[in-house]
């Protein structure tokens, strides 16, 4: 048995058992509470330079296979579990968790007290870390965690895209072309899209609007992506040119690049929301749906002058969000814009939508595999949006 190292940069070791690679990496440690879909947790691009805590104890049961995954490969810095399967049991398996991570270079650890680790990075909030099997020294291992970079002011966005344009996959009738700005986009949101009457063509982060807007395409979709929106001028830049002149769809961080271009500001959240589990209201509907989520950044709603009183969470969330008289609305250089979806958990928005232009968004994830399924009617909200600009 290899043993490996876990070291917070607060100073925090865990000591555990080797899972996957040898060697050493280091990250922003974070906890996902989903109770399956581990294999998508891995290979979602949101997750580049993090390395994930899994809250649920037993990891790899049914194994990995081609099909389940949602990018080209293993995305995440690190993989931290309770305890991995060693032999998985499934038809569907085609190796072992473990297996899957070492023949990805990736380097992980189990046989640790996950719980202990989870309320610890609840408490004192989402931090740099490393896991090493060569370097089990902790005072040793901390003092190099804490030369690595943080997350805030990290521009991952363009290390995790395509390097050139491509049509997605998908079957069905074509009702609409959508051009997608690859930020870190996952393989279902095209699924979904197909499934939605959309021909997709995929486009490198960089690619300038006027790009896609000579392509006569009957929307732009905003994908998803890790690091820091504030980092990311040239994703704002682009979806400030497409704003009233295409309809536009925006999750996770192209929701937040979508709200920066219509004025607004982000800000790092303590430890994030990552899960498959979080309830969200919106407010437009009344209706509460149980979503998945990924990411460590969000929308401030006090970002916009006339929202200057809404809270960044805190408090009663539940008491805030019903004290609400229908729908916020704030005032920016393209209108008005509606703030439709608020976190039942910590009062965190959600979500928007553009009153006076064609576009929306929401902080999570619509296209979640394995799920929930809640919000995936978002995707024919889109094509709704295209028909009516037609």
């Amino acid at each position: 048995m290899t043993r490996a190292l876990l070291a917070l940069e607060d100073g925090t070791t865990f000591p555990g058992r080797s899972l996957g690679a040898s060697g050493e990496t280091f990250g922003e440690v974070v906890f996902n509470t989903g109770m399956s879909g581990y294999q998508e947790v891995l290979t979602d691009p949101s997750y580049a330079r993090q390395i994930v805590v899994m809250t649920y104890p037993h990891q790899g049961n049914y194994g990995v296979n081609a099909e389940d995954a949602e990018s080209w490969g293993v995305r995440v810095a690190g993989f931290v579990v309770r305890e991995a399967a060693r032999r998985p049991s499934s038809w569907r398996a085609q190796r072992a968790l473990g297996e899957y991570l070492a023949e990805a270079g990736v380097v992980g650890i189990d046989d640790l007290d996950t719980r202990s680790l989870t309320l610890h990075i609840r408490e004192a909030g989402a931090m740099r870390a490393g896991i090493s099997t060569d370097d089990l020294d902790p005072g040793s291992l901390v003092e190099r965690v804490r030369r690595q970079p943080g997350m805030a002011g990290a521009d991952l966005a363009r290390t995790v895209s395509t390097e050139r344009p491509y049509v997605g996959d998908g079957q069905g009738p074509v009702r609409f072309r959508v051009a997608a700005f690859d930020w870190g986009l996952k393989r279902n949101s095209l699924r979904l899209l197909a499934r939605s009457g959309c021909a997709t063509t995929v486009y490198p982060a960089l690619t300038p609007a006027e790009e896609v807007l000579r392509e006569g395409f009957d929307g732009v979709f905003l994908s998803n992506g890790p690091g820091d929106p504030a980092a990311t001028p040239y994703a704002v830049e682009t979806a400030r040119r497409l704003l009233g002149r295409v309809p536009v769809f925006g999750i996770c961080l192209g929701h937040q690049v979508l709200a920066r271009a219509l004025g607004g500001s982000t800000y790092k959240l303590r430890f994030g929301h990552r899960g498959a589990n979080q309830p969200v209201v919106d407010l437009d509907t009344a209706r509460v749906a149980v979503t998945s989520h990924n990411h460590g950044f969000a929308v401030d709603p006090a970002g916009w002058e006339a929202a200057s009183s809404r809270s960044r969470g805190g408090g009663d969330p539940t008491t805030a969000v019903a004290a609400m008289r229908g729908t916020p609305v704030v005032h920016t250089n393209f209108g008005r814009v509606a703030l439709t979806h608020w976190n039942l958990n910590d009062g965190v928005l959600e979500g928007l939508r553009c009153v006076d232009v064609p576009a929306f968004s929401v902080q999570y994830h619509p296209e979640a595999a394995p799920g929930p399924h809640d919000s995936v009617e978002l995707f024919d909200r889109f094509t709704a949006l295209m028909e009516a600009a037609r």
